[in-house]
């Protein structure tokens, strides 16, 4: 049992040793591929020049060796079977095979037929093939273990190379990290150093704002103080001045009433003395008395009496020569007057007639709220250089006044007589005059020679009289060729009078009932810059098309508190300035300030009825560049319009006291928007906005967060009105 276990162990190792050493061989050699032996080209079954064909030997077991399938134990049982071998010189039989050739002389070919016959192998020659199988076998583990050892340098190198390309990488990361990391630091630095720097700035800035504001403060308390003390002083000099008056005139007045009391008695005691015969006067004591008037008896001659008269005439002479002496020291100057340099102020003093003034130096003389109710004709003629003359709140009437009173007065530039009862224009008053005010009055007309020769007045006011197109003349004011200043409010105008002169500067026609405004009536007007049109009846449909929208010098035009329903088309190229206050506008038109070049700079719409409706998407195109002031408060609206976040150059914008409830991010401030900040007051407050809910971002493009008023907002609950869904 033993020796055929040791026949199958040496069978099983050459059946599975030769077929391994031949592949190997076929590979280096390159002979055979597959298993089968290549062919040369000299013809099938020879061998290669210069070698021998092996013999296709097959190892079998003895015929008394049983061969046991499925034995597992041959190839661990080598080494013991080869010792058996050797031990019990035992011999195995060795039969051709067609899949195995073995070259065993080396020299001479081996014969592969199946017929031929089958040549026994001695142990020698089976020592050798398997020492030759084990050579082989340590040759194909060498040179396995030298691959698997250069597979594993090879291996060991790609590790190394990917180790050190992954340094590389991590160093080169790492580097990159860094330098971002110092980039960062280094623009949080600049940063920090930039915002500390802001932040010194706007500290010396508020250091300096507080050291000019109290610089400010103090040379206002000083200025503040010197006036007080300029004050007190000139009140001083006045009480001075004053007492020294009240002195001289109680002085007079004394001695006035000394001479009345002498003059009573004398006549007093004559009267009630008997009659007499006649006596020759005595002679006063004192030769500074007036000569005592003694009448004669009823019994006298008429040349008596006579005598009588003319001695009493000669004592009323001398007294008034002495009045006029005595007014003479104090410049004519009534009380309650004062004087101070070349002005002389005579205000509320409860005067009832000109004072007779005879100050030839005089250059302004004040008369305001007295009781003068004529000007004679040689009123002036103390005082012939006045340049300002001021006669409001008196009861002056056009016909007290003489048609010669003002003719003297060459210098004469400007005349207040607001306030009295004057039905006409003063007539004959001076070429030099430049300033005419007579407001106030009852001036029922201006007739075509009304301003004859006033060719240098350059403002003139009659607001508040019964004027109107119907009682102007279109020629009055023709001889007005330099006038730029003209107020004609509080009349009953209905329409603006025809007739305004070129050089017309300014218009105001304001507390009128204007109802239209025609094509040509500034058709002459070439130079007119500010209009005012408030408080009248004026709508969009009868403002004509025409009517100023050529005018290259309008900037600024107040509608304020009309009937307007919508903000007027075909206003004038040249606006700059537009109020539209009070109003009942519930719409913008689209384009409407489309044609306005350089463009609208300030826009006060406030309190009318603008909703979310009434604004669209092009009602302030042209203006988004020009816009300075937007005032929007006081209305109906639901959201912020669009358009407003587009105007690049607001500086204050109102929307307070409207129906918003949110600030989108983009609704005001535009965030493409690079340039500076403009935005300087923002006011939102009384609307009915969540101030919590509102981003930050909302109001980038204002200046400083305080300048934004958000408080105080409106509740649902307390909301008078209710939205319409």
């Amino acid at each position: 049992m033993r020796w055929w276990l040791v026949v199958a162990s040496l069978w099983l190792l050459v059946a599975l040793t030769i077929p391994d050493t031949q592949a190997r061989n076929l590979r280096k050699d390159g002979e055979i591929r597959h298993g089968k032996r290549k062919r040369s080209g000299q013809g099938h079954g020879e061998a290669r020049a210069g070698s021998s064909r092996p013999m296709k030997i097959r190892l079998v077991p003895g015929p008394t060796v049983p061969v046991e399938p499925g034995d597992n134990q041959g190839h661990t049982l080598f080494l013991q079977s080869y010792k058996n071998i050797q031990e019990q010189h035992s011999s195995y039989n060795v039969i051709p095979d067609p899949d195995l050739s073995l070259d065993l002389s080396g020299d001479s070919p081996v014969p592969s037929d199946p017929s031929e016959p089958v040549t026994p192998l001695t142990q020698e020659e089976i020592r050798r093939i398997i020492w030759r199988e084990e050579e082989e076998h340590r040759e194909e583990e060498e040179r396995l273990r030298k691959k698997d050892e250069a597979r594993k340098k090879r291996r060991k190198l790609r590790k190394e190379q990917e180790e050190k390309q992954r340094k590389i990488v991590e160093e080169r990361r790492g580097k990159e990290q860094e330098a971002l990391r110092l980039q960062v630091e280094k623009e949080e630095a600049e940063w920090r150093r930039q915002i500390e720097e802001m932040k010194r700035l706007e500290d010396e800035r508020r250091r300096q704002e507080e050291e000019d504001r109290k610089k400010k403060e103090a040379a206002e308390r000083e200025a503040r103080e010197k006036a007080r003390k300029l004050e007190e002083k000139r009140r001083r000099q006045e009480e001075i001045l004053r007492e020294e008056l009240l002195a001289l005139v109680e002085e007079e007045e004394e001695e006035h009433q000394e001479e009345a009391d002498e003059e009573v008695w004398l006549r007093g005691d004559v009267f009630q003395m008997l009659p007499k015969e006649p006596e020759e006067p005595e002679e006063p004591e004192e030769p500074d008395l007036i000569p005592a008037l003694i009448p004669r008896p009823p019994a006298a001659t008429e040349d008596e009496l006579y005598e009588v008269e003319a001695v009493e005439e000669e004592w009323e002479e001398e007294w008034e020569e002495r009045e006029v002496v005595v007014g003479r020291n104090r410049g004519g100057l009534p009380p309650g007057c004062d004087i101070s340099d070349v002005t002389v102020t005579c205000e509320n003093a409860k005067l009832f007639h000109f004072p007779p003034l005879s100050i030839p130096e005089l250059k302004s003389l004040s008369l305001e709220g007295n009781h003068i109710s004529s000007i004679p004709a040689g009123a002036f003629n103390g005082i012939p250089n006045l340049e300002w003359i001021n006669l409001k709140k008196n009861k002056l009437t056009s016909a007290s006044i003489d048609a010669k009173a003002f003719k003297g007065l060459k210098m004469l530039s400007r005349l207040y007589l607001d306030g009295n009862l004057l039905e006409a224009v003063p007539s004959a008053l001076p070429p030099s005059l430049q300033e005419l005010k007579i407001s106030e009055n009852k001036l029922r007309g201006i007739g075509e020679n009304s301003f004859q020769d006033m060719s240098s007045l350059v403002i003139l006011e009659l607001e508040g009289n019964l004027l109107s197109e119907g009682n102007v003349d279109p020629l009055a004011f023709t001889p007005l060729i330099q006038l730029s200043y003209l107020r004609l409010g509080r009349n009953h105008f209905r329409t603006i009078p025809q007739g305004l002169p070129a050089s017309l500067l300014e218009l105001y026609l304001e507390n009128n009932l204007i109802e239209e405004i025609s094509e040509t009536v500034l058709n002459q007007t070439r130079s007119l810059n500010v209009v005012s049109l408030r408080h009248n009846r004026l709508d969009e449909t009868r403002i004509a098309p025409m009517a100023w929208i050529n005018h290259r010098t309008i900037e600024s035009i107040d509608l304020s508190h009309n009937h307007l329903y919508l903000v007027p088309s075909y206003l004038p190229r040249s606006l700059v300035h537009l109020v539209l206050v009070g109003n009942n506008i519930e719409r913008i038109p689209g384009y409407v300030f489309a044609h306005m070049d350089p463009g609208l700079e300030y826009l006060y719409l406030s309190y009318n009825k603008l909703d979310g409706e009434g604004i669209e998407a092009e009602s302030f195109f042209g203006s988004y560049h020009s816009m300075v002031e937007l005032c929007l408060d006081h209305n109906q609206l639901m959201a912020v319009p669009s358009g407003i976040n587009e105007m690049t150059n607001v500086h204050f914008l109102r929307l307070n006291n409207n129906r918003i409830r949110g600030i989108p991010d983009e609704s005001i401030c535009d965030p493409n928007h690079s340039g500076d900040s403009t935005l300087v007051a923002l006011r939102l407050e009384n609307n009915y906005i969540d101030p919590q809910k509102v981003s930050p971002s909302a109001f980038s493009c204002v200046r400083a967060s305080s300048s934004v008023v958000l408080k105080p907002q409106q509740s649902e609950r307390r909301s008078p009105h209710k939205t319409k869904h």
